[in-house]
């Protein structure tokens, strides 16, 4: 299989060039800005990022994080078990509490043009997510969220937690901290910010 990436590394393509990494998989990567007219010819959407397999082109860093994981046999557990589900309620959960407060936020610092942006959002936006990262943590067991091993929702989490500390959200509880700190320290995840 040959894998071609394209989007911005500080973005949601940074959890695709991760995994990919961790993967140990040859890839391209070609830089390229969300709704430029470069990724319009790949998705109406302009969004980033995209993963051109065999001349597809797949969309969603969560779907390409989980088509990755199924077609390679790692980070994740077989569909249609308890696991799987497990680890699928910690992806949407992740997504729907902890980082649509972070894309709100981006949305209205610098997303949206001026007259949209309402920044009297930002401060619940903050909120939200700190509430979520610590019920979120208060159920962690393992070094990871679904135990000893990296899962899917591992690497959208992760990412996650450098963005909120770009954005300036609350400092995240200490469990929150060393878990971050450890996906840090791989060196796949070094490699994959350049």
């Amino acid at each position: 299989m040959a894998f071609t990436v394209y989007g911005a590394v500080r973005s949601r393509t940074f959890r695709v060039l991760w995994m990919l990494e961790e993967l140990d998989a040859a890839f391209l990567h070609i830089p390229m800005a969300p709704r430029s007219d470069e990724v319009r010819a790949l998705t109406p959407s302009g969004k980033i990022p995209v993963l051109e397999v065999d001349g597809i082109c797949l969309r969603d860093s969560s779907a390409i994080l989980t088509y990755l994981a199924d077609t390679h046999g790692r980070f994740t557990f077989p569909a249609g078990s308890h696991e799987r589900a497990r680890q699928d309620a910690f992806t949407f959960r992740i997504l729907d509490e902890i980082e649509a407060p972070l894309w709100c936020a981006a949305r209205h610092s610098f997303v949206l043009p001026e007259p949209a942006r309402v920044p009297e959002i930002k401060p619940s936006c903050r909120a939200d997510y700190a509430v979520a990262v610590a019920c979120l943590f208060a159920e962690v067991e393992g070094p990871f969220l679904m135990g000893d091993e990296m899962t899917v929702p591992d690497f959208i989490l992760g990412h996650c937690g450098g963005w909120a500390r770009s954005a300036n959200f609350p400092d995240p509880p200490q469990a929150f901290a060393d878990y971050l700190d450890r996906l840090r320290d791989r060196p796949a995840f070094q490699k994959a910010l350049g």
